[in-house]
């Protein structure tokens, strides 16, 4: 890890809160996903398991690769005075710290207003369940455990990636996240095309989700509670990862996640995540603070590091 790195994740941060993801149309990720689902649909038509697992093999280690050497080729190929600047808009677009406090405070703002349906729909843009039926309190759970996850994933992990490897690093791991979340499922038809793609991802997050239950506590007001939600019944979920940055919000809000979701129209029964009361409309807004608090922190400490390393 470089000073500059440090630096370049701090000013990628900032940038993120003042101005959000780019358009759709110059987004990497949008691209990656337009790659990967190219890639899907020829995949899924390969005749028998082992193709499509040797397939999905292939896809997972070979695309985040090209997005770090491609990143590292565009960094070098850029004038020397913008090198820097354009590595912040490169990491920047990693980050979804303003993204994802949005999306919740919408679902949020629905709900006070009684509006239901809409919170619903709201909800069911940024979590992967079905949310056509879900009650108030399950549009909560919803939030908050969406808001934890992709604490992690969405912001805590690429700015770790980036501090280590800088933005190469940062776009690759986004490459690894975008692939289980396009072809990663379980289920078929992807059981086989995304068995790699996911396997990486649980890797590839392993450190980042201990990371945030770390920072969440440290910000949290209840540090021992938290450490002690988070280790007691994050590694009750099926995701290594997961579970630990949901179970770390649930000790730092009081209160509980986890349980029944419904995918596809099939329930799945999960285990249930703290041991406070049920969330409710102003626990998305105290997840969102607290998911802000614990991404500003983290940037401070990359602050931090590179100028106690250039001194």
């Amino acid at each position: 890890m470089s000073t500059g790195n440090g630096r370049q994740v701090a000013a990628a941060l900032v940038l993120d809160t003042l101005f959000g993801e780019p358009p759709e149309a110059v987004h990497p990720t949008v691209l990656m996903g337009r790659v990967i689902s190219g890639f899907e649909g020829r995949a899924l038509k390969l005749g028998n398991h082992r193709s499509r697992r040797l397939a999905g093999i292939a896809l997972a280690g070979s695309l985040p690769a090209l997005v770090f050497f491609s990143t590292r080729k565009a960094l070098d190929a850029s004038p020397d005075k913008l090198r820097w600047m354009v590595g912040i808009a490169f990491v920047s677009t990693t980050l979804s710290m303003r993204g994802l406090a949005e999306a919740a405070d919408g679902v949020e703002r629905s709900l006070r207003a009684g509006r239901l349906e809409e919170a619903r729909a709201r909800v069911g843009r940024f979590v992967g369940r079905d949310t056509k039926d879900l009650s108030e309190a399950e549009i909560c759970r919803a939030a908050v455990e969406s808001v934890a996850e992709n604490t992690s994933d969405g912001v805590v992990a690429p700015m770790l990636y980036g501090l280590l490897f800088g933005a190469p690093g940062a776009l690759a791991y986004k490459a690894v996240n975008t692939l289980d979340s396009m072809v990663g499922h379980p289920q078929p038809p992807h059981a086989e095309l995304g068995w790699a793609s996911a396997r990486l991802d649980d890797l590839a997050n392993l450190a980042p989700s201990r990371v945030t239950a770390l920072a969440v506590a440290a910000v949290s007001g209840s540090p021992l509670r938290t450490l002690r939600t988070a280790y007691r019944y994050g590694p009750l979920t099926e995701s290594p990862n997961a579970g630990m940055a949901e179970a770390a919000f649930a000790g730092a809000l009081g209160v509980r996640l986890g349980g029944t979701n419904t995918y596809g129209g099939v329930s799945r029964k999960g285990p249930v995540l703290g041991e406070g009361r049920p969330p409710v409309p102003v626990d998305i807004r105290r997840a969102v603070s607290l998911m802000r608090r614990c991404c500003v922190s983290l940037g401070a400490l990359a602050l931090l590091g590179a100028r106690t390393g250039r001194g």
